[in-house]
């Protein structure tokens, strides 16, 4: 078909209607994130059927999407489940020394974002010319997406390079203030804490669990640093962060946060003027690229997508480090894009990240497996005209370096729009220059100064940061979908586009719910004991949310936990096993052949999608 085209169109769903029904904790970020794209419509009730959401109008043949919990066989029905099952609980559970649920329903909102990708990645194949598609994701797979990178290092070819045990921050003072600390400096982090007096053989331990805890979820360093803190006042941390250039995050509440909610979108869509690279708002101009005239890239686009792989024919140039950016270019190439990894000189540093497979970071593989990788020494001139050159026949130009980097090395949008008028450049951040008085844009610092600290926590427990990697994985798939509706804004307006997310536009999607309890001057944090597993004599078990509250009033404890959940299901309670051991979910019946493995050996999880 043709590519649709509306006048002045400025969001890439303007003129489409959508309508959702399904689980509530899914439907509602999806009808959220459609709104705040453009379209307009409405979600039904958990009562209506069938679960199914629609997008219809703009020109192009009605797109279906289908959002459950898991297979109908599984016995997951809802978020609780899910996270148990997935290994969610285990991984968040690391600092606490046991299976922990999260009080946010991270899965469902990881669902609803991979759902809205499903869509517009179905608009966009259409656009070119591919058949209408119905895309069907599911809770377990996301959840299982989520803990990819942990799944990965499980089965390893060798050990974790850091202790699996108990232990993390957030810090306390000796006024009883939570405080994140960050640097990624180990000459830094000695400092700070000799600026505290702490002993030198308890700083020199914690260096090494304080930097991998973004691999393993949790931090085992010595107490001798934690009762430092607690004897310090927060001046004098403030006065040791000063001295050696390390950053403190004083962790805020839930109802803090609500006071400052801006209520922007999770990212923002700009389109640029072809001829210029500056933003423009004028539509129908066309280019090259988008009109699939010319050579080369552009010629690609006449290809017609299946509808499996609806961004076949594209390519995406991917400079991303750590995690944020190569998940979203990962997902954008299970969608059918090729993706071109930007390396520096010998190669990413994180590809020998232990644990190994084959001699490859495991963890680097979850990210990586598929794409190709250029080494490029962006610092060089002729590299950053080779780099130039590359984005002159790119579709997408996807980044996650320090604020102000690209600017400074000239390959920032403008300057490659003037190479590529039609490229969608792709900035993923920390905080999107939202907060002036921002920390640095890491994951704990993002999710102490956003109050997921208190999100994630029930009342009973202290807030603090999950040290599941949260806000880097939830914004990656920010990232994705952003991209997605720069290329879909592409399409039907002929106009390149700059895309930005960030951490903090996941923070926010996160807790909108918690947010909007604060605001209306509710308790903004789940009850105390939410989501909390119940032992049994060689395991766990999750109630339902529903459940709980029934299934607590047990003593489940001297029962294995098969008997245990008969036990609960001849009251008509529903529960599920929680995964305690992440290697064991190559064989868990629930997700019988889900789990697979790559070339290097190393565990792959599903697609989160399933177009049809």
């Amino acid at each position: 078909m043709a590519s649709p085209a509306t006048t002045q169109t400025v969001r890439p769903l303007d003129t489409l209607r959508f309508d959702t029904s399904g689980p509530p904790q899914i439907t509602a970020v999806v009808s959220d994130h459609l709104r705040m794209l453009g379209a307009s419509g409405a979600r039904r009730g958990p009562e209506a059927a069938p679960d199914r959401i629609t997008l219809t109008g703009g020109g192009f043949a009605p797109a279906h999407a289908v959002a459950d919990w898991a297979g109908p066989a599984s016995g997951l029905v809802d978020e609780a489940t899910v996270q148990a099952a997935t290994g969610i609980m285990a991984v968040h559970g690391r600092r606490d020394g046991a299976p922990r649920g999260l009080a946010a329903d991270y899965a469902a909102t990881a669902t609803a974002v991979l759902t809205v990708q499903g869509l517009l990645a179905g608009l966009v194949g259409q656009a070119r010319g591919g058949p209408a598609a119905q895309v069907a994701t599911r809770a377990d797979r996301a959840g299982l997406l989520t803990v990819s990178q942990y799944l990965a290092a499980a089965g390893a070819d060798e050990g974790e390079a850091a202790e699996l045990a108990a232990g993390g921050p957030p810090f306390r003072s000796a006024e009883g203030v939570l405080f994140e600390l960050e640097t990624l400096d180990p000459g830094v982090w000695a400092a700070f804490w000799r600026a505290l007096e702490a002993p030198a053989d308890a700083m020199r331990a914690g260096w090494r669990p304080f930097q991998f805890r973004y691999a393993t979820a949790c931090a085992p360093f010595p107490g001798a640093l934690h009762e430092i803190t607690r004897a310090t006042p927060m001046t004098g941390v403030r006065r040791a962060a000063a001295l050696s250039g390390a950053e403190v995050c004083v962790l805020r509440t839930l109802g803090e946060r609500a006071l400052e909610d801006d209520g922007a979108a999770p990212w923002a869509l700009r389109l640029l003027g072809p001829e210029t690279g500056r933003p423009g708002t004028a539509a129908g101009r066309g280019s090259r690229r988008a009109s699939g005239q010319g050579s080369g890239q552009g010629a690609r686009r006449l290809d017609r997508p299946a509808a499996g792989r609806p961004l076949a024919g594209l390519t995406v140039l991917e400079a991303g480090r750590r995690i944020q950016a190569p998940l979203a270019a990962h997902l954008l190439g299970l969608l059918g894009a090729e993706v071109i990894r930007i390396e520096p000189p010998g190669g990413d540093p994180l590809r020998g990240m232990p644990p190994a497979c084959s001699g490859t970071s495991a963890r680097w593989l979850a990210l990586n497996r598929g794409k190709r990788a250029v080494e490029i020494d962006i610092k060089a001139d002729a590299d950053r005209r080779r780099l130039r050159e590359m984005a002159a026949e790119a579709d997408v130009f996807l980044h996650n370096w320090a604020p102000g980097k690209a600017a400074a090395l000239g390959l920032d949008h403008d300057d490659l729009a003037a190479v590529n008028p039609a490229l969608v450049y792709a900035y993923t951040s920390g905080w999107a220059d939202r907060l002036d008085d921002a920390p640095m844009g890491t994951d704990f610092m993002v999710q102490a100064r956003t109050a997921v600290g208190e999100a994630v926590r029930p009342q009973d427990e202290p807030p603090a940061p999950s040290l599941m990697t949260l806000l880097d994985v939830l914004g990656g798939l920010h990232g994705a979908e952003a991209v997605l509706a720069g290329l879909l804004l592409r399409e039907r307006t002929g106009h390149g586009v700059r895309v930005d997310s960030s951490l903090l536009g996941a923070a926010d999607t996160l807790t909108a719910p918690a947010l909007r309890r604060a605001a209306r001057g509710e308790n903004p944090r789940r009850p105390a004991g939410f989501r909390r597993p119940l032992p049994t004599a060689d395991g766990w078990i999750a109630p339902t949310d529903a459940a709980a509250p029934a299934a607590g009033a047990y003593d489940l404890r001297e029962l294995p936990t098969a008997d245990a959940l008969k036990q609960l299901r001849e009251h008509g309670l529903t529960a599920t096993a929680v995964t305690t051991e992440l290697a064991d979910l190559h064989h868990d019946q629930r997700f019988t052949g889900s789990i697979s493995r790559d070339a290097h050996g190393a565990p792959a999880v599903p697609d989160p999608w399933s177009f049809t």
